[in-house]
């Protein structure tokens, strides 16, 4: 049984771009609670409050992100606070050598500085309302860049410093190969685990421009059939999530920490393709945030051009996507 309430929600992106926050918007958390979610994570990149020579966050940027909180809470919204994008190791980065998370003193210190600071500005309230997701996808092991003792260590000693000042904080680890596999070497730390719902990713990231090749993938359907005749369809998918269970037994929680599909991807075929993801899911226990509220994998101001916008307080609703979610 997953230890996780079966949390839905979203990701808010307020402060996710480096050096482009945009803030957050109390009547998203207002929708959220009115459509019955229950869940935001907030994935931050660290340039947005890092100042050259100066390990502090910025207050400025804390005090945002004590709006955050105080929403969560007033609208009945856990939030999720997350380092998307941390010194030395960012998944839409190549990872510079000489600054690296994994294996250099410097940048590791600094995130633990990071996360030290949540810790004593948010002791006190309870882990129902607040949760800490340390770094978001964490790619393949390799000698070059993370090895699985790099991983483990890394992970271990910034949990170790988060309670030595808060014991009681729920933490989240995100499994390794970009959220896609579980990490049984950490299950005695305590800590939950977060997967992901983008499979099959030629299906989810057709034609994302940060993504390479990605213009090449073939028109994604539903299920999808590979180059090589593997068929990605639901058992395929209750196959990867079932591997995530297995947690379960070790008393570990697992949420689904990010999901969805980019803009280009036919409606149709998203909305089928994550009907079969959140029943899944949902059958295992499994909560979800998509990924996003506001934006081109969302709900709101998708920029689909295939979708019937529902006119909502100046914002295009899609609706359709919207109900499949509530229904989860």
């Amino acid at each position: 049984m997953n230890k996780l309430p079966r949390y839905k929600g979203f990701n808010l992106l307020g402060l996710f771009v480096s050096n482009k926050s945009y803030g957050f918007f109390e009547d998203d958390f207002k929708w959220m609670s009115d459509w019955g979610f229950n869940f935001a994570r907030i994935p931050m990149n660290y340039r947005n409050w890092c100042v050259e020579g100066r390990p502090e966050i910025e207050e400025e940027v804390l005090e945002m992100i004590d709006k955050v909180v105080v929403w969560g809470q007033k609208y009945g919204i856990h939030i999720c606070l997350n380092i998307h994008g941390a010194p030395g190791y960012c998944v839409n980065e190549k990872t510079k050598e000489g600054y690296n998370l994994w294996k250099d003193k410097e940048p590791l210190e600094l995130f633990v500085s990071y996360w030290q600071t949540f810790a004593k500005r948010y002791k006190g309230i309870s882990s129902k309302h607040l949760s800490f997701n340390l770094i978001n996808e964490p790619r393949q092991y390799s000698k070059e860049e993370m090895t699985k003792e790099d991983f483990i260590r890394v992970m271990t000693y910034t949990i170790e410093k988060i309670r030595e000042i808060d014991k009681e904080r729920l933490i989240i680890i995100d499994g390794v190969d970009y959220g896609n596999e579980p990490v049984f070497e950490l299950t005695s730390l305590g800590v939950a685990q977060a997967c992901r719902a983008y499979i099959p990713f030629e299906l989810t990231h057709y034609k994302a421009g940060w993504v390479e090749r990605s213009d090449k993938f073939s028109e994604p359907s539903w299920p999808l059939v590979r180059d090589n005749g593997e068929v990605i369809d639901r058992e395929y998918l209750r196959r990867h999530y079932e591997k995530w269970t297995k947690l379960f037994d070790y008393g570990v929680g697992v949420i689904c920490g990010e999901g969805g599909a980019y803009k280009y991807t036919s409606h149709d075929v998203v909305l089928r393709w994550l009907s079969d993801v959140l029943e899944v899911l949902k059958k295992f226990g499994i909560g979800i945030a998509l990924w996003n509220l506001r934006g081109p994998f969302g709900i709101i101001d998708s920029e689909r051009k295939d979708v019937e916008y529902e006119d909502f307080y100046g914002h295009k609703l899609d609706r359709k996507l919207l109900e499949l979610l509530m229904r989860f």
